[in-house]
C-alpha cells in the first residue's frame, strides 16, 4: 500500500449540487406559498402540493447547507492510508474507518447514482460517531436498508465512481493480505 492516497473534493461537482439544491428550495417555497398554481393533473390537491414543498425545502435546504459548507472546506475528501479510510465526502461521514472493521464492499445504485457501501462488523461503533441526531438517524437508516451505515459516493470527489471502487477494492485486498501474513 502506498503511504497515503488523498482524493480532493471536487468544487465543481459541489457547486453544481449547490445550484441544484437552490433550484429545488426555490420550487419548494413556491409550492408552499402558492400551491394552487401547481395543483393540477398529477397533484390535484393544494395541500399535497404544499406538503411536497415543505419536504423539498427541508431536504434540499439541508443539501444546500452541506454544499455551502463543503464548497469552503479545505480538507481532503478521502484519505486512504495504513490506518484505514478517512471519509469527508458526505453529510454522514464518520471520519476514520479502520481496515480491521471493513469486511467487504458493495455497490448500491439509487436512480443513476452509485454508492460504495463499506460493509462492517462494527456498525454501532460508526453509528455512534454521527455528528448529530439527524446524522445518526441517517446512518441507522443506511444500515437497515443496505446492510451498513458506511457509504462513500464520488459525487463530491475528483474521481469517477468506477475508479474509486477499483481503488478501494484493491487497497482492501492488499490490507487483508498484510493481515493474513501477519497472523501466520
Amino acid at each position: 500500500m502506498k503511504d497515503k492516497i488523498e482524493i480532493e473534493l471536487s468544487k465543481k461537482k459541489i457547486f453544481l449540487l449547490l445550484i441544484g439544491a437552490l433550484v429545488f428550495v426555490i420550487l419548494g417555497v413556491l409550492f408552499i406559498m402558492s400551491p394552487g398554481l401547481f395543483a393540477s393533473g398529477f397533484f390535484r390537491n393544494s395541500e399535497i402540493v404544499r406538503i411536497i414543498g415543505i419536504v423539498a425545502v427541508g431536504f434540499f435546504g439541508l443539501c444546500l447547507g452541506f454544499a455551502v459548507k463543503k464548497l469552503f472546506d479545505n480538507k481532503m475528501g478521502l484519505i486512504i492510508d495504513q490506518n484505514g479510510i478517512t471519509d469527508h465526502t458526505n453529510a454522514t461521514s464518520v471520519g476514520l474507518i479502520e481496515w480491521n472493521d471493513i469486511t467487504g464492499i458493495e455497490t448500491v445504485q439509487i436512480a443513476s447514482t452509485k454508492i460504495l457501501m463499506l460493509l462492517t462488523d462494527q456498525p454501532d461503533k460508526y453509528i455512534e460517531r454521527g455528528k448529530n441526531m439527524l446524522s445518526k438517524r441517517a446512518l441507522k437508516a443506511n444500515h437497515k436498508m443496505y446492510g451498513s451505515p458506511l457509504s462513500i459516493t464520488s459525487n463530491s470527489l475528483k474521481i469517477k465512481y468506477d475508479d474509486l471502487e477499483k481503488l478501494i477494492s484493491s487497497e482492501l485486498k492488499k490490507r487483508k493480505k498484510i493481515e493474513d501474513h501477519n497472523n501466520i
